[in-house]
């Protein structure tokens, strides 16, 4: 008795797979021929903007600081504001990989098409906040008209 030991691929899988190789190919074709409409980039601009500095206290609160004044906005205390913690965390944990440290500001923007974004100065990373819900992002709008002071 005869083993076959080859392996034997269906008809139909192969030609499925050679249609949608075919079909990538096609579509990337027609895109670089102008004949599939891409996505234009968005083009906003800033309307308010602001530097801040976040610094960690020793009691586990992070200071929010205006960059241009030295001044204390707001201190989110330990156990409160995780989402804005949360945030604040992976960007300084991406500044370490970087080699960055806290130094530079980070700057809050809103732009006149109503999307607020955190923009790290030192990473150029940029977190669109607005898609994470009004109240997540009402927590870094507020720091945009905060007064000097406020907690």
């Amino acid at each position: 008795m005869a083993h076959d030991h080859e392996t034997h691929i269906p008809r139909p899988a192969l030609i499925a797979a050679a249609a949608l190789i075919a079909f990538t190919i096609a579509v990337a074709v027609a895109a670089r021929q102008g004949l599939i409409q891409r996505d234009e980039p968005i083009v906003a601009a800033a309307v308010e903007e602001r530097a801040l500095l976040f610094n960690d206290r020793r009691q586990g609160g992070i200071e929010v600081v205006a960059a241009d004044t030295g001044r204390v906005l707001t201190v989110f205390q330990p156990g409160t504001n995780g989402f804005a913690r949360g945030v604040m965390r992976g960007l300084a944990r991406d500044r370490r990989q970087q080699g960055f440290g806290p130094e530079q500001p980070f700057r809050l923007v809103r732009f006149d098409d109503g999307r607020l974004a955190l923009i790290d100065s030192a990473t150029g990373r940029t977190i669109e906040l607005v898609s994470f819900g009004p109240t997540n992002a009402g927590v870094f709008a507020r720091l945009l008209s905060a007064d000097e002071g406020e907690s």
